[in-house]
């Protein structure tokens, strides 16, 4: 029942938070980050408590016949891959609320109600393994996030928060339509209904339909990841959405897209992804290259950081699609370690925001003198996202590389150039926010207790992860071979 109260308490701490705020707004903070950290902690005992020499599928597992006349179950399963990226989620939950402890003034009930509920549905993406179940959580997802942006939001959330919706929405549609195809195909195959991904596997289609239907996973997934040129909802949405819904959305929303190709895509449609590669590898390129660039000529800091997204999680797609242990392993490493510097990034640009009531670089410079703690953390964190040896997204993009050259010696070597060109995103941003005189004459609190809490966290898991990345890894080990295995078996009973 572990998995079930994973969603459950945060379903039910929304509820109480949202009337706990009727009679006390600190009351309805303390609920909800007493909430995630008691999934985090559950989450960390299954981590510390699991066998690592055990063969099975899944650490945990509940199946419950949901709609047995449609094939439908309510089926949760745990393996090491969903176990790192509910770590993650609780650990940036976490983080959301004390971010917005402050920030957040109005509605602050309601605020954590759709915060709480968001954290449901992602947590929900990574757990089930029915596809009506993994399409109802990745629903679930939209509507929360879009309050958040469009009720908390800055000067433009109406704007970015029907644009994300829309994206969103209809890449989702997209997506209901292939897993409704692949279930009438599966039961025209074999007589069954279901929506069960491990009944799914190998179902026989033809060569044409498998590619459209892999198309339609596909575009829901380049979306949330998202890939170019899918990914114009996401500057907007970043830069429009409260501290609290940028670290949701660069640290948490933007991995279930990664999480949807790695757990459906290629192991369901391994001929179609194999055909789709070449394709995949240069959208992941252009990307990281794309990304990069417009990072670097943003004015706006929170749009900057948001354009680094972009460029890191064409990593993820690179090593994703070049589809080999290395590459894969780097990919997930990569997602890791992007949320927690991109989730760090945030934190620090909403608190300047907050004390400076602005994101523009022409308006600061000098902060260092005034903010030493903060731009000290700015600096940490830009070294983080460049991919400074030593730390946790250098370990990452360094092994999607050391894949991705196994499969295209071009493409490696573009996306590389794309490694060289953060560096000068990374360095204006420092350069142009904290160094150089204080022309603007800014007096400023530095961080708070709170706030650096927060930031040592995020600090010392990039150092951990930079230098001594293994238990991570040996964590996923055991699910990427099954994943790799689930493709093989695909193709061979395709094959017959």
């Amino acid at each position: 029942m572990i998995l079930i109260w994973l969603i459950g308490i945060l379903l039910i701490a929304g509820v109480l938070a949202w009337i706990a705020a009727s009679w006390s707004e600190p009351l309805s903070r303390w609920i909800s980050l007493l909430a995630i950290g008691f999934d985090f902690v559950l989450a960390a005992n299954i981590w510390i408590g699991r066998d690592s020499s055990a063969t099975k599928l899944w650490l945990d597992e509940l199946d419950w016949s949901w709609i047995p006349s449609f094939g439908i179950h309510f089926h949760l399963a745990l393996d090491g891959l969903s176990l790192l990226m509910l770590m993650l989620t609780f650990f940036l939950g976490m983080v959301s609320v004390l971010a917005s402890w402050t920030e957040i003034r109005e509605k602050v009930g309601f605020f954590h109600f759709n915060l709480m509920w968001v954290l449901a549905g992602i947590s929900g993406v990574f757990l089930a393994v029915d596809l009506f179940l993994f399409y109802f959580a990745w629903e679930l997802m939209l509507v929360p996030m879009y309050f958040l942006i469009v009720i908390w939001g800055h000067e433009r959330r109406v704007y970015a928060a029907v644009k994300f919706f829309l994206f969103t929405q209809c890449s989702g549609l997209l997506m209901l339509i292939a897993i409704l195809a692949l279930y009438f195909f599966h039961h025209q195959a074999t007589g069954v209904y279901t929506f069960e991904y491990s009944e799914l596997l190998g179902t026989q289609i033809s060569p044409g339909a498998e590619l459209w239907i892999m198309l339609g996973f596909f575009v829901a997934f380049a979306v949330k990841l998202p890939v170019v040129p899918l990914h114009t909802w996401l500057p907007d949405a970043h830069t429009e959405a409260p501290t609290a819904g940028s670290v949701i959305l660069a640290g948490l929303l933007l991995k279930t897209g990664a999480y949807g190709l790695l757990r459906f895509v290629i192991p369901l449609f391994p001929r179609a992804a194999h055909q789709f590669t070449p394709i995949a590898l240069v959208l992941a390129v252009i990307g990281i290259v794309y990304g990069s660039v417009m990072a670097f000529s943003q004015t706006d800091l929170k749009r900057l950081v948001a354009y680094t997204s972009v460029s890191h999680l064409g990593f993820v797609l690179l090593g994703i699609f070049s589809w080999n242990p290395l590459a894969l392993q780097g990919a997930i490493m990569t997602m890791i370690c992007h949320g927690l510097s991109t989730g760090g990034l945030f934190v620090l640009v909403g608190g300047l925001q907050e004390r400076m009531h602005t994101r523009e670089l022409e308006s600061m410079g000098g902060l260092w003198a005034v903010v030493p703690r903060l731009s000290g953390s700015a600096l940490f964190f830009s070294l983080a996202s460049l991919g400074l040896p030593g730390l946790g997204d250098f370990v990452g993009e360094f092994i999607v590389l050391l894949g991705s050259y196994k499969v295209s010696i071009p493409i490696t070597v573009v996306a590389s150039l794309g490694v060289l060109a953060s560096t000068f995103y990374a360095l204006r941003m420092v350069q142009r926010a904290f160094l150089g005189p204080n022309t603007h004459a800014w007096q400023l609190p530095d961080l708070k207790p709170r706030e650096g809490l927060m930031v040592v966290v995020m600090i010392v898991g990039l150092l951990w992860l930079g230098f001594y990345p293994q238990p991570v890894l040996d964590t996923f080990r055991p699910a990427l071979e099954n994943l790799q295995r689930d493709a093989q078996m695909s193709v061979a009973l395709l094959r017959r």
